[in-house]
């Protein structure tokens, strides 16, 4: 059985999150969809936006199979949510054997072609797609699957499957108990007097990872390789955090990818932070109302009920806050962007956001590039030509948000 993961047309509606990744690779629950189609035993292989395909060669070299038309393909959009319920449906389609084509919330989530059936090649993009699955002639299926439609959905279902995932992660993994629901892997530190609170989910550490002293960890949470906890920080429930992260003062039911730094006081809450991102001392934002109302986000225009009582902020890969920077409710900050004073507007990618004073600045591409050079040094990580070129592409796939970000440019 190959696997093959694809995005499909509304996967821009994840944006700022899905402009630097595939939709597979996005974090939620303590897993990356890709995390978990592996486990399928199977060769997998992937169909992305063709901007996305060199660097996704690079970052997963042992894993890209050559196209085959032998043997059945099970195709699974890349939307799907990381959980481990997700992963028990799939394995039930392969089971069963039956050729079919899943539907939900009017997308096609999964297909399982039959023998002899072509499956779409690499260079398909999502438009082709959406064709190729229109001249199936297979048995179509509705059913609820949990899907990445919004940003917001990525908090959502983390919160709703983080418990269950790392109860599968630990089952899988190599990990030994030193307190209560505590679980640590090899070469964990932990400092003196950190305190545990595992009685809503266990609290796993990873390897390498290490914990201050005078830390507040409350389960379910999990602590990526190599993470840094810094003394005196309150890590709350449904907080993950990913490898090589630098986290401090108080985090609270929110995904920090890889690379990425919080390492000051200020509070974190419903939120995802993407890769790479440094925010200043005393960066908070606010992921409740003051009408405790449910809130809406607004993406790419459009007015968007979120149906949650608690949203924080969506945060693109490669942002910077300043010192004391406070975001407001269900706002997200675009790629590549640098904010300062508060933040009471959803903010483009690659811009220079000072709207308390009265200003925001488009920020050239080459200033980034150079950026990333030295951040990348900092953590013995080579820039490639690929980090580059992605960049730059994204850079001019998110011209039209600044054209219509409503605000005075100064270029």
């Amino acid at each position: 059985m190959t696997v093959v993961l694809f995005e499909d047309e509304w996967v821009p509606q994840l944006y700022p999150v899905s402009i630097g990744k595939p939709a597979f690779t996005i974090t939620s629950g303590g897993y990356r969809l890709i995390d978990l189609v592996v486990q399928l035993e199977g060769p997998v292989r992937w169909i992305v936006r063709p901007y996305l395909r060199e660097i996704q060669r690079e970052n997963f070299p042992g894993l890209a199979a050559a196209p085959s038309r032998q043997g059945p393909h099970l195709l699974v959009n890349a939307a799907l949510a990381p959980t481990v319920s997700a992963l028990d449906a799939l394995t039930r389609l392969i089971r069963e054997g039956r050729p079919c084509i899943v539907r939900a919330k009017k997308r096609t989530v999964v297909a399982l072609l039959p023998e002899g059936t072509d499956p779409p090649p690499d260079s398909a993009t999502p438009e082709d797609l959406t064709g190729y699955f229109k001249g199936l002639e297979l048995e179509t299926l509705e059913f609820e699957l949990p899907l990445l439609e919004y940003p917001h959905d990525i908090v959502r279902y983390h919160m709703q499957s983080l418990a269950a995932n790392l109860e599968h992660r630990l089952r899988r993994g190599s990990y030994r108990e030193t307190s209560p629901g505590l679980f640590v892997s090899d070469g964990v530190q932990l400092g003196a007097h950190v305190v545990t609170d595992t009685r809503k989910g266990p609290i796993l550490v990873d390897e390498g990872a290490s914990i201050g002293p005078y830390c507040y960890l409350n389960g379910p949470a999990y602590i990526g390789a190599h993470a840094r906890v810094i003394e005196h920080s309150a890590i709350k429930d449904g907080v993950v955090l990913g490898h090589t992260t630098k986290i401090g003062g108080e985090v609270e039911a929110s995904v920090i990818e890889p690379y990425t730094n919080k390492q000051h006081h200020g509070f974190l809450g419903h939120s995802y932070l993407g890769s790479w991102i440094n925010l200043g001392a005393g960066t908070c934002n606010s992921d409740l109302k003051n009408t405790y109302g449910e809130v809406n986000m607004e993406y790419q225009g459009k007015r968007v009920p979120t149906g949650m009582q608690f949203i924080g902020c969506i945060v693109g890969d490669y942002v910077k806050s300043a010192i004391n920077t406070g975001i407001f409710t269900g706002k997200t900050i675009g790629v590549c962007s640098m904010v300062y004073g508060f933040v009471t507007t959803n903010v483009p990618s690659f811009v220079n956001y000072a709207r308390l004073f009265g200003q925001v600045t488009e920020t050239p591409v080459e200033v980034l590039i150079d950026t990333q050079a030295r951040m990348f040094a900092r953590r013995n990580v080579t820039q490639r030509p690929c980090d580059m070129q992605l960049l730059r592409d994204m850079y001019e796939l998110t011209r039209y948000e600044r054209q219509l970000a409503g605000e005075p440019l100064v270029l």
